[in-house]
This record gives C-alpha cells, sequence and structure tokens, in this order.
C-alpha cells in the first residue's frame, strides 16, 4: 500500500501546480484579475497571448499524463502491461495477479482522479483551479488514447460550429462516458473471430466506466457559470480577427 499511497499523492500535487497563474505572474500579471478569473489555459490563452495559452495547456496536459502513466507502470495486471507503461526494471515494478485486475484498475482511476482533483481545487491557491479540460485530455491519453482522439475530434467539430470554447468541453464531456460504454461493447478480449466483447466477458473496465461518469459531471459542475452566460447570451466566443 505505500506505493499506492505515494502514487496518489505525487498525482494530487503534480495535478495542484497552477501552470497558468505562474506563466501569466512571468509577465507581471495576476490572470486571476483578468478575463474570466479562471488560470485555465483557455483564460491564459484569452488575456496573454497564444504562445503563454498553448505552453499553459500542453503543462496541464503533462499534469494529467505523468502521474497516470506512472501508475500503470508501476503497479500493473500480471499478463496485462499497458501499451503506455514504462520500461521500467523489474524490481521497481509491482505485479499483481489477474484475479485483483479490480483493485488495480480502481488504483490507475484514483490516481488519474486526484491529478484533475489537485488542478481544480489547488490548495496553492485557496482550493481553486482550472475546469480541467487539458488534465483530463493527460489522463485520458494514458488510460484510453484512442478514446481521447475521438473526444478532439467532437471538440473540434463544436468549437468550430459555434466557436465557443465551453459549449465544445461541455459536449466532449458528455460523449466521454458513452464512448467508454461503447469500447467494453466493441473492444473484444482477443483477436479471434468469434471472441466475446470485454462487455459479454464480464471483464470490462468498470472502474473507468465509473471515472468517465465521474469527470464528466465534475468538468460540466466546473463549466456551470458558462452554462449560465450561455442562457444569458453573454458567454465569451472566440471570433477570427479582422485582417487590416
Amino acid at each position: 500500500m505505500t506505493i499506492v499511497v505515494l502514487l496518489c499523492l505525487f498525482a494530487f500535487l503534480c495535478g495542484s501546480i497552477p501552470f497558468g497563474l505562474f506563466i501569466a505572474k512571468s509577465k507581471g500579471v495576476d490572470i486571476r484579475q483578468h478575463g474570466s478569473g479562471n488560470i485555465g489555459a483557455t483564460n491564459v490563452l484569452r488575456v496573454m497571448g497564444k504562445k503563454f495559452g498553448l505552453s499553459c495547456l500542453f503543462l496541464d496536459f503533462l499534469k494529467g499524463l505523468i502521474p497516470v502513466i506512472l501508475g500503470i507502470s508501476l503497479l500493473q495486471i500480471e499478463g496485462r502491461v499497458s501499451q503506455m507503461a514504462l520500461p521500467l526494471p523489474s524490481d521497481w515494478v509491482q505485479t499483481l495477479s489477474s484475479e485483483r485486475q479490480t483493485f488495480v484498475q480502481a488504483v490507475h482511476i484514483f490516481i488519474a482522479l486526484l491529478a484533475i482533483l489537485g488542478h481544480n481545487y489547488s490548495p496553492w491557491i485557496g482550493f481553486k483551479g482550472g475546469k480541467g479540460i487539458a488534465t483530463s485530455a493527460g489522463v485520458l491519453v494514458a488510460l484510453m488514447p484512442m478514446a481521447l482522439f475521438i473526444l478532439i475530434l467532437i471538440w473540434g467539430i463544436l468549437f468550430i460550429t459555434t466557436r465557443y470554447v465551453s459549449v465544445a468541453s461541455i459536449g466532449a464531456a458528455i460523449s466521454l462516458p458513452i464512448l467508454t460504454h461503447l469500447g467494453a461493447r466493441f473492444h473484444h478480449i482477443s483477436d479471434e473471430i468469434d471472441a466475446p466483447s470485454l462487455w459479454e466477458a464480464g471483464t470490462w473496465n468498470k472502474p473507468l466506466f465509473i471515472f468517465s461518469v465521474v469527470i464528466s459531471a465534475l468538468a460540466i459542475w466546473k463549466h456551470r457559470s458558462n452554462l449560465k452566460k450561455l442562457l444569458n447570451g453573454t458567454e465569451n466566443r472566440f471570433t477570427r480577427k479582422k485582417k487590416a
């Protein structure tokens, strides 16, 4: 349990680093006093510009990716090594039998959730933070990379058609549990033609589905002020700058 506790602590502390605040402070700006007041990449992009916004996006993404990859690398299920696991020395890795599959999966999910909660409720800035979209993306790359690719497509389509980051983010959040469920339905336990799906075999990742529901709800909850602005017609829309 020592390694589990350390991984969970690392995930929360890693997620809690307020990169958006630090990036803006480097230019003498308190990002909390500008734009939406959020420390996430979207507000940094809007207030500080593309270079700073993309830097914040990448760093917030890593806050989710690194703890989860470390977790799946150090704590594994016998015979089921994740494609995202790092090639660590064998004496570093704790390998549990397949009978403890759900426990290992639950630990990975808890690590992911703590990284997101660290970002959303950072203790260094009064338990406030961003909306967790970039950090959630980093988590999903480690846990289910194909689903993230589809979510990015959904996000992109919604953003291009509406020009609202909030609409795109909420739409992607709603889609996540649906994609997780479909993945269990269509992913088979082997490459054989008649092999049952993970859903049919009962070996689907239940903690992952619960996690997808939780972070989807969390993302929507963190966007509640945006939902109010959308209803009132006061939400900020990204518009193309006209050339002089």
